[in-house]
C-alpha cells in the first residue's frame, strides 16, 4: 500500500442519515505487485460516531474499513467491514442499503480527490 492520506474532517462533517458522522477518514492506494488485478483499489477507514441509541453504538468507537475498486466499468464498493475502534474487532452488522449507497458515494468522491492530488 502506498500514499496513505488522513484526513480530519472540519466544521463541515459529512452525515449520513443523520445517524452517522464521518469524523474523518484516511485513505490508500492498495498495490497489486503481481499485476493481475485490472484498475485500482482503494482501501478507506472511515472514523465514524453513532448516537448511542442505535444498536451499531459502542463506547470503544467505530470505524468502516472499505475497499473500492476503480476499473473500466467505474467507481464500486467491493466490501466493508464495520469495525471496534479500539480493539481492532469486526462486528457482525450490515449498513442500511441507502447507508451504504452514501458510503459508496463518500469513498468515490474522496478516491476522486485522492487520484487528482496525486497528478
Amino acid at each position: 500500500m502506498k500514499g496513505m492520506t488522513n484526513v480530519e474532517s472540519d466544521a463541515n462533517i459529512e452525515r449520513i442519515e443523520q445517524k452517522m458522522e464521518i469524523k474523518s477518514h484516511t485513505i490508500e492506494l492498495v498495490e497489486d505487485p503481481f499485476g493481475i488485478l485490472s484498475g485500482n483499489r482503494y482501501e478507506l477507514f472511515l472514523h465514524i460516531e453513532i448516537p448511542e441509541d442505535d444498536e451499531l453504538f459502542s463506547e470503544k468507537g467505530l470505524k468502516i474499513k472499505v475497499l473500492l475498486i476503480e476499473d473500466e466499468k467505474g467507481y464500486h464498493l467491493s466490501h466493508y467491514h464495520i469495525i471496534e475502534a479500539i480493539t481492532d474487532r469486526i462486528l457482525d452488522f450490515e449498513l442500511d442499503e441507502d447507508e451504504e449507497q452514501l458510503i459508496e458515494a463518500y469513498c468515490i468522491e474522496q478516491a476522486k480527490e485522492y487520484q487528482n492530488a496525486k497528478e
